[in-house]
């Protein structure tokens, strides 16, 4: 499975993005998933429903199924937190995996960077990232810079790096 990344300060657009880039890949042929990086204290179960008690009550995993979907749950509990090779390994195997943070991972990635977040680029200090995608000019940047609106040039640039 390839992986490719988008990196970004928080309200940059990175989501909007791989909403939009999703469906472009999807109509190249590529299979997709996603790995989304989210804050510590994030849950995706509710207190009082049976899989969170599942879980309070020290299941290590919960499965949750209906006839549409399922999600799995796994609780770290003594366990340090899983690297990227561990996550990718529990997954189905697609075309392409698109990552959003996980910035300390060690793969291929592109920058979303608007100047109204009022923080600096990440770039300069990460050599992972191979293109900047903005909606306005990014001064003194030395990487390709990608119109954040233009998602085949976006999408070509991210087939290009994975060699497709």
């Amino acid at each position: 499975m390839a992986v490719f990344g988008v990196c970004g300060r928080s309200g940059s657009g990175k989501t909007t993005l791989l909403t939009r880039l999703i469906p472009w890949l999807k109509a190249r042929g590529l299979t997709i998933s996603t790995v989304k990086q989210a804050q510590e204290a994030f849950d995706v179960d509710k207190p009082g429903k049976d899989s969170y008690q599942h879980r309070e009550a020290g299941a290590r995993e919960v499965m949750i199924a209906s006839a549409r979907r399922w999600a799995l749950m796994h609780e770290y509990r003594d366990q340090a937190e899983f690297s990227m090779e561990e996550l990718l390994a529990r997954m189905s195997p697609v075309d392409l995996v698109l990552v959003e943070g996980f910035r300390r991972w060690p793969h291929p990635r592109l920058e979303v960077w608007r100047a109204e977040c009022g923080k600096p680029p990440f770039y300069p200090e990460d050599p992972l990232i191979s293109a900047v995608a903005s909606d306005a000019p990014v001064p003194g940047c030395p990487l390709p810079l990608l119109d954040l609106g233009d998602v085949a040039a976006i999408g070509a640039h991210i087939l290009d790096r994975i060699g497709r």
